[in-house]
């Protein structure tokens, strides 16, 4: 009998364990210059991408722009997450528009989302994360 018990708590443990949390690298490409930083950020949250801001369990980070960059996200947990990078040349903290509209630095997106007329919607960037690490190759993109 005890032997059952002992056999059932650890199942009940097993069960209740929290999935293992993985890395998130990202390998940053197409770089016009090495001015500035490049400002990433990844969320579970639809309503929080691109900016991330409105999440408050967002992974932020800040590292000097290069011909190419790597970033890495530690402590991820399983999820579906989308990525969004502002290569900032200015490090001003905002993403700079001529016009209003059109981007003046440079942006990229997980699953190398497009963009239209405005950011990509979530969907288009979303990917999986499993207890594995994951690596991306994330292309600079420039409007102007």
């Amino acid at each position: 009998m005890r032997a059952s018990i002992l056999g059932s708590a650890t199942v009940l443990t097993a069960m209740a364990a929290p999935a293992a949390a993985s890395e998130v690298t990202i390998t940053v490409t197409n770089m016009r210059s090495t001015e500035g930083v490049v400002r990433a950020c990844i969320t579970a949250l639809e309503k929080a991408f691109p900016k991330c801001k409105k999440d408050p369990e967002s992974l932020r980070t800040v590292v000097p722009a290069g011909e190419t960059v790597t970033i890495t996200f530690k402590d991820v947990k399983p999820g579906k997450y989308a990525i969004a990078l502002l290569h900032d040349e200015n490090n001003n903290g905002k993403a700079d528009r001529a016009l209003g509209m059109m981007p003046k630095e440079g942006y990229g997106f997980s699953r190398d989302a497009p963009v239209r007329m405005a950011p990509p919607k979530f969907k288009d960037a979303v990917f999986d994360m499993g207890s594995a690490p994951q690596k991306f190759t994330i292309k600079m993109r420039y409007f102007l």
